[in-house]
C-alpha cells in the first residue's frame, strides 16, 4: 500500500475482499469480514467489493475455487480494482497463480501499450503493511522489518518483485540460483536485524532494573485493537504529561507509549499502552514484537481493556488471552476493564461465564465515568500492600520529612516541640525504612 502521508480521498487504492468461512473461524464470516474492511481503511483503501465462498477445505492452487477465482477476475476491470486481498494467509505459488490468473488479458488486449497490473495480497500482508507505516520508533521500524522479511522467506517464488524460477528449458538452472541468492540476502538481512534488536532489548533491560531499582511501579494496558487503550492512557496521566495520538481505527498505536501517573495516594507510577492485539495476527509479527510484549510481562499490574459494546467481545477477550498466556504472563496480575459503556445500556451488558473475573471495572474514558475508581482500583491491586501511619520525625531529621512529603500526599500536618507529624501512606518497602518514625 501507499505511504499514509501520500493517500488522498481521490487516490485511494480500490480493493476487493475475499473471504471464506472456513478461514473466518472463529469469526462469523461477516464480522471477519468486516474487520478486514477495517483493516484495509487502516492502510488507506477502500473496499470496492466483497466475495465469499464456503468451502470445505482450502485448494492448493488458488486457495478458492477456479469458478470464484473467474468470477473475482470479471469484477476487477469494472469495478477499477488495484488490489485483491485475502482473508486468509497465501502461500507463495497461491499469490502466483492469483496474480497471473487476474492479470491475463485476451490475445486480442495484448497490443493495448499500457494495462493495469492488478496486485495480491492477503491479511498477513495486510497487517504488516499498517505496522510498516504506522511504526515511528527505531525498534519499531526493526520488529516490523523483521517480520516483513520473514514473512517474504517462503514466498521467494510468489512475491512480485523477487526473482522466480522458470517454466521451461534454459530456465532452471538460473532461475534456481538466483532464488538461493535471494534467500541469502534475506538471511543476512534478518540476522542483521535480529542483532539491532539485541541491543535495543539490553537498553530495555536497564531501563527496567532502573524502574525496579527507583521502586516505581508499572502498569501494562493490553487488549484487542481500538478497544480504547490510548484513551485511558490520556486520562490516567499526569496532567503535564504528553497526550497519546487516539483515533476510531484499527492499529492506530502502534509503538508503545509509556506516561507518568499518580495514584490517590499521592505515589507516581508509570502506565504503558502497547499495540492492539486482533483475532488472525500474524505468528511472525508477534514473534518479531515479542521483545517488546514481553515488558508485559515485568509489570506489577496489567489491565486489560475489553470493547464492551462489541457483538465480538467474547471473542476479542479470548484473543487477547491467548496472546498473554503464549507470553508466560501471570494472569493473577490482569484486571478486566469493560470500556465504552456509554455505547450500551447498563442492562444490555451481558458477560458470559468464560470471562468472569472478580477482578474488574465498567468505564467509559471517553466520557471520564469511573476513571477515579479505577485508579483507586490500580492502588489496592500493586503488589506492594500500603499501610496507613502517623509519624513524628526530629527537625534534625528534615530530610527525611521532605523526602516523604514531596512524594507522598499527607494530611494533619503539625509542628511541634518534637519535630514534624504527620499521617501518610507507605508502602511496606517505605515502612520498613521509616518504621523508627512511626508512632
Amino acid at each position: 500500500m501507499k505511504n499514509i502521508n501520500e493517500i488522498t480521498e481521490d487516490k485511494k487504492e480500490r480493493v476487493i475482499i475475499v473471504g471464506t468461512d472456513i478461514g473466518a473461524y472463529p469469526h462469523s464470516l461477516d464480522t471477519s469480514l468486516n474487520e478486514l474492511e477495517e483493516l484495509v481503511k487502516a492502510a488507506g483503501g477502500e473496499v470496492v467489493g466483497v466475495v465469499t465462498q464456503n468451502i470445505d477445505r482450502f485448494t492448493p492452487k488458488y486457495l478458492i475455487g477456479s469458478g470464484k477465482v473467474f468470477e473475482i477476475k470479471d469484477m476487477i476491470e469494472p469495478l477499477e480494482a488495484d488490489i485483491v486481498i485475502f482473508n486468509d494467509e497465501l502461500s507463495g505459488v497461491q499469490l502466483r497463480n492469483l496474480e497471473d490468473t487476474f492479470n491475463a488479458k485476451p490475445k486480442a488486449e495484448l497490443e493495448h501499450v499500457f494495462t493495469k497490473k492488478v496486485r495480491v495480497l492477503d491479511r498477513t500482508n495486510l497487517i504488516l503493511d499498517i505496522f510498516a507505516l504506522r511504526a515511528s520508533t527505531y525498534e519499531g521500524k526493526l520488529q516490523v522489518s523483521l517480520a516483513q522479511l520473514e514473512y517474504q522467506m517462503p514466498r521467494l517464488l510468489g512475491i512480485d518483485g523477487w526473482s522466480r524460477t522458470g517454466g521451461g528449458i534454459g530456465t532452471r538452472g538460473p532461475g534456481e540460483q538466483i532464488i538461493e541468492t535471494d534467500r541469502r540476502r534475506l538471511v543476512r538481512e534478518i540476522d542483521n536485524i535480529k542483532a539491532k534488536l539485541k541491543k535495543a532489548q539490553k537498553t530495555r533491560d536497564t531501563t527496567r532494573r532502573q524502574r525496579m531499582d527507583n521502586n516505581i511501579f508499572t502498569v501494562s494496558l493490553v487488549g484487542y485493537t481500538n478497544a480504547g487503550k490510548s484513551t485511558i492512557l490520556n486520562r490516567i496521566k499526569a496532567s503535564d504529561a504528553k497526550e497519546v495520538f487516539v483515533e476510531d481505527m484499527l492499529f492506530a498505536t502502534l509503538d508503545p507509549n509509556s506516561r507518568r501517573a499518580v495514584l490517590p495516594n499521592g505515589m507516581d507510577f508509570i502506565i504503558s499502552d502497547t499495540v492492539g492485539f486482533v483475532s488472525k495476527l500474524p505468528t511472525k509479527l508477534v514473534e518479531a514484537f515479542k521483545s517488546t510484549l514481553e515488558e508485559i510481562k515485568y509489570s506489577d499490574l496489567i489491565l486489560h481493556v475489553i470493547d464492551v459494546s462489541s457483538e465480538d467481545m467474547e471473542i476479542q477477550y479470548q484473543t487477547t488471552m491467548s496472546i498473554l498466556k503464549e507470553l508466560d504472563v501471570d494472569l493473577s496480575k490482569v484486571i478486566t476493564i469493560f470500556n465504552k459503556v456509554d455505547r450500551i445500556e447498563i442492562e444490555e451488558i451481558a458477560i458470559p461465564p468464560s470471562m468472569a473475573s472478580n477482578k474488574k471495572i465498567f468505564i467509559s474514558a471517553v466520557k471520564d465515568e469511573n476513571m477515579d475508581s479505577l485508579l483507586k482500583m490500580i492502588e489496592e491491586n500493586l503488589p506492594e500492600r500500603f499501610i496507613d501511619v502517623t509519624m513524628l520525625i526530629p527537625y534534625s531529621d528534615s530530610d527525611i520529612t521532605s523526602e516523604i512529603l514531596n512524594n507522598h500526599n499527607h494530611k494533619d500536618l503539625e509542628y511541634d516541640e518534637e519535630g514534624t507529624k504527620f499521617k501518610v501512606r507507605l508502602t511496606m518497602e517505605e515502612y520498613n525504612k521509616f518504621k523508627k518514625y512511626v508512632i
